[in-house]
């Protein structure tokens, strides 16, 4: 017998040996059958699903009007008002701006409980006309509107709760001793257009808000920095003082300044390193009486120092090296209403790399008439990367609702006009 044939015989052997093992496995040992306990699964295409009722309050005071809508609201605004009504118990956000209240008794407060904002701005309201502690009791309070009033001194007590507090156009020239204690919570801070001047901010701790991120303290009667400001601040807003100088190394304290606002001051010299800040965004020294520049820190991205008295702008003092791997962020700079007679160095441009625009306009470079540079405008043509990134900017902006834009703006001029 030849090999194929005996290899043909050890072939068949196993074949039939595998066979067998097959057919006497039980398959049904493997998958028990399903447990008697376990009920088969009906799915039902129209299950009637409980829809969740909010309880919609019906109390509403009869001189506002509470809309279906937003059953947490109370809007009292525009309707001629002397006094605040009753406020129900539900009450969240209460509207009674634009009327003309003069007081803020206890009273109506008396039952409200989850009260988280009031807007009680555009009345003729005066300090010794709240009751002591009316706000205080509010512990869910997190705004307050008191701008445009006859406030004379700064409300207090507030409750810990606040976190934005809006006093602008008041004539503010009082701030008590303790004040601002006991507002661990709040953010923003508006004291605008009002008459507080050095010796009203003089021993007043505001570095006690652990929390400040913004403090406006613009048309006032400043003629000093600010005092003790928390390292926590991020806007900072003091445009139309008498602010005359800067105290070297003021802002080492301030770490997180993003935009600094100090327009239509005094200022004459500033130390060359004061805004060399690792975060600082946006700096406005326009209108005041600079003759120099100033060191420029790699974060700043938009300067405006219009309106000074500013002969040559010195590249080298504003950037005194370059360093490729950490390029400077410059894209704007506004420098009309000077006395330059050029326009900047071409160093300029290898030290902000990102410049886009210079705005020249017209200059003071003569006594009795303005002049104009031949370049009034300068605008860099952007690179085919940097136009696809400005046009998604672009883009991005357009996808924004008005509400967005508005709350934007409004985040640094709290002002509704």
């Amino acid at each position: 017998m030849g090999i194929l044939s005996q290899l043909s015989i050890i072939y068949l052997l196993w074949t039939a040996m595998v066979f067998c093992q097959y057919e006497d496995y039980d398959f049904g040992d493997e998958y028990d059958d399903e447990p008697d306990h376990q009920h088969s699964y009906y799915f039902n295409p129209s299950p009637q699903a409980e829809v969740p009722r909010f309880p919609v309050p019906v109390e509403c005071a009869r001189e506002c009007f509470c809309p279906p809508a937003f059953p947490l609201s109370m809007y009292c605004d525009h309707r001629k008002l002397k006094m605040i009504p009753n406020i129900p118990p539900h009450v969240q956000q209460l509207y009674l701006q634009n009327n003309d209240i003069e007081a803020v008794p206890a009273g109506p407060f008396t039952n409200v409980t989850i009260l988280r904002e009031i807007n009680l701005s555009h009345n003729k309201i005066k300090f010794h006309m709240i009751d002591h502690g009316v706000f205080a009791k509010l512990s869910h309070l997190v705004q307050l509107h008191l701008q445009h009033n006859e406030l004379e001194e700064f409300p207090f007590p507030l409750p810990s709760s606040l976190e934005r507090l809006l006093l602008g156009f008041n004539k503010i020239s009082q701030l008590s001793g303790n004040a601002l204690e006991g507002l661990p919570n709040i953010t923003m801070l508006d004291l605008c257009n009002n008459f507080l001047d050095d010796s009203v901010l003089k021993g007043k701790r505001f570095s006690v808000m652990k929390n400040l991120m913004q403090i406006n303290l613009c048309n006032n009667k400043l003629e000093t920095m600010p005092p003790d400001l928390p390292s926590s601040l991020m806007y900072l807003s003091l445009e139309n003082n008498s602010i005359s100088y800067i105290p070297e190394n003021y802002f080492s304290r301030l770490p997180k300044i993003i935009a600094l606002r100090m327009s239509h001051n005094n200022l004459q010299n500033i130390p060359y390193n004061t805004f060399n800040l690792p975060n600082l965004l946006e700096l406005n020294l326009g209108h005041n009486k600079l003759k120099q520049l100033f060191y420029i820190p790699r974060s700043l991205q938009h300067l405006y120092i219009e309106d000074n008295d500013i002969e040559m702008i010195n590249v080298t003092l504003m950037c005194p090296s370059i360093d490729p791997m950490n390029t400077k962020q410059l894209t704007y700079i506004r420098v009309d209403q000077n006395k330059l007679t050029t326009p900047m160095s071409t160093y300029a441009f290898f030290c902000f790399p990102h410049i886009r625009t210079i705005y020249y306009g017209e200059q003071n470079s003569n006594v009795n008439k303005s002049t104009q540079l031949r370049t009034p405008v300068f605008r860099r043509l952007l690179t085919p990367e940097e136009y696809d990134e400005a046009e998604d900017d672009h883009e991005t902006h357009d996808q924004e609702t008005e509400e967005d834009r508005e709350e934007e703006n409004n985040y640094f001029y709290p002002y509704f006009q």
